[in-house]
């Protein structure tokens, strides 16, 4: 995992699931505890309900539908933002990225959260995680109309919050999404190793990623200017 260049690098935007947030969470949402309710509903076995539901998700993949709860709620007829606080207690930070964004701050970055979460999504994880008090913004895309995966997301985050692509980082676990931010400009951009504490890890393919906040904060805290002893 190589050090990003610091000094070139005033803005940083992250993801939140998989990125700041274990992922497991929401694959076990997703694949596990929503099929089952919605085997229970209709009286039919998980393999069944996982048979119709699976479709389904990969069809609207990468769409702001996808992330959507209203639609979701809609299209199932389930409520699924209740579905979701019935696991909540799995919602958990990875590792050491509080620390990381602490050294962000410290070190004087714009910070902003920037994720395809549902603002219903968005609003149970900040109950359960700390995260707001780290942020310059909290933005959803949502808010713009468009997902990350989508050139339109970039451009409307680019006239809300304002930034420099070629001073930026962004760090996010979707191969997709990092290559939407590379087409419009980000200049510094890093994968997730591993999302899912307890999935397998992934290959990143051309990005370089993120395996440890600890070792991120280590190479942002040397590259601060070391503030000399008065005498």
């Amino acid at each position: 995992m190589p050090t990003p260049p610091w000094n070139q690098i005033d803005t940083v935007l992250l993801d939140m699931d998989g990125t700041l947030l274990d992922l497991h969470f929401d694959n076990h949402f997703w694949l596990h505890h929503l099929p089952q309710r919605y085997a229970d509903k209709h009286g039919i076995q998980l393999d069944a309900a996982l048979a119709e539901l699976l479709p389904l998700f990969q069809q609207h993949a990468g769409q702001l539908n996808w992330y959507c709860l209203d639609f979701w709620s809609r299209e199932l007829d389930l409520p699924v933002r209740a579905l979701k606080e019935e696991i909540a207690h799995l919602i958990a930070l990875r590792p050491d990225a509080d620390q990381f964004l602490a050294a962000l701050r410290a070190a004087g970055k714009r910070v902003a959260l920037i994720t395809n979460a549902h603002r219903d999504s968005l609003s149970l994880k900040l109950e359960r995680v700390e995260l707001a008090p780290f942020f310059d913004r909290l933005i959803s895309s949502h808010d713009y109309g468009f997902p990350k995966e989508d050139q339109q997301f970039w451009f409307a985050l680019q006239q809300d919050f304002g930034f420099d692509p070629a001073r930026s980082l962004f760090i996010d676990d979707s191969l997709p999404i990092l290559r939407s931010a590379r087409q419009y400009g980000i200049a510094h951009l890093l994968g997730i190793r591993q999302p899912d504490s307890r999935g397998e890890c992934k290959d990143t393919e051309e990005f370089a990623a993120v395996d440890s906040y600890r070792r991120l904060c280590e190479g942002l805290r040397s590259e601060l200017p070391q503030t000399k002893p008065e005498r």
